[in-house]
């Protein structure tokens, strides 16, 4: 089952709205069986990989819901007050201030994201003190935004936040923003349509985890035996995206997903997984103890964790229990 808020209920709701809805998770689901899963993003080309692993886990007998929320914190929220049972986002930052039990399954996707600006500015010194959109407030868009700006040794002005590439990427072309970051299908989309206009900047050369499956360790060792399924289908799914990138296409439409999309986005599913393998986004290994520290050195650097990154412990942030089983059934 799925929930989601359609396009514009997003770009207007307000983060009192979106608590209120996440409130509702653990009403509207105080009596299910099936696994919550709270998704910080919307359901799209870079996304339903992650629905179609979940899809396969239901195969094998674990049944989902799925919520797709207007922004990741909302997610991590709902994770945090048992209020959903796994989530996908970035939870290191909220791990380490408020001390949450929350544990990283598995590394879905790295932070491979491209800054796309006017071509008024040709170099991000011309960026100083100018405003610059990102995703939302403390995620992997804004870590990005940071470590570039601290290397280029310039200040953002104004910061705004708006949910979403393909929003972002529309107001763009509106003339209502001017600098952002966002994921490869949209900065494809915006160079085919408005290459004119806007460029693409340097960004950073050791993408770290973006959206990772996540949840609370205690309900995870309590449910082992479901989140090994889980852990595995993703694993397994990821190892052959990477073999044949076209594996995607053909399970979205065996399992009707995005059916909404236009024909004009569907026909693009199969280029921008090739892509995105070629390009590291799509990492087939899930994660590692390697992954989290890596992981630590960008967040510290990006000033979203605080350091330095040789103090933290890996166990403090993921359980790699499943993954390290689902290595092993894999491999049979």
């Amino acid at each position: 089952m799925f929930k989601s808020f359609s396009t514009s209920r997003r770009a207007v709701c307000s983060v009192f709205v979106g608590l209120t809805l996440v409130a509702g998770l653990g009403v509207a689901n105080a009596q299910q069986k099936k696994i919550r899963v709270a998704f910080g993003d919307v359901l799209s080309t870079e996304t339903v990989s992650m629905v179609i692993a979940l899809e396969r886990a239901k195969e094998k007998g674990v049944d989902y819901e799925i919520t797709f929320l207007a922004k990741e914190e909302l997610a991590i929220q709902a994770v945090i007050n048992g209020q959903a049972d796994l989530g996908v986002g970035t939870p290191y930052s909220v791990i380490q201030k408020s001390k949450a039990p929350l544990r990283i399954l598995f590394q879905g996707t790295r932070l491979v994201f491209f800054p796309v600006v006017d071509k008024s500015y040709k170099t991000w010194k011309d960026l100083n003190g100018q405003p610059f959109t990102f995703h939302a407030r403390g995620t992997g868009t804004e870590a990005i935004g940071n470590i570039i700006a601290k290397r280029e040794g310039i200040q953002f002005g104004d910061r705004s936040y708006v949910p979403g590439s393909e929003n972002r990427i529309i107001a763009m072309m509106k003339g209502q923003m001017k600098a952002t970051i966002v994921d490869l299908a949209n900065k494809n989309t915006l160079m085919e349509k408005a290459g004119d206009k806007f460029h693409v900047l340097p960004g950073v050369s050791s993408p770290a985890s973006d959206e990772t499956l996540f949840g609370n360790v205690d309900w995870i060792k309590a449910n082992e035996k479901q989140v090994d399924i889980i852990v595995t289908e993703f694993a397994r799914l990821w190892a052959e995206m990477n073999a044949d990138p076209s594996v995607i296409e053909r399970e979205r439409v065996k399992r009707n997903l995005m059916a909404e999309q236009p024909k004009e986005v569907l026909t693009k599913v199969t280029s921008f997984y090739t892509t995105s393998t070629k390009e590291g986004i799509y990492a087939p290994g899930g994660g590692s103890a390697e992954v989290a520290k890596s992981d630590f050195e960008f967040y510290v650097e990006a000033g979203q964790m605080q350091g330095p990154a040789a103090s933290l412990n890996i166990e403090d942030f993921w359980y790699l229990g499943p993954l390290e089983r689902a290595r092993k059934v894999i491999a049979k």
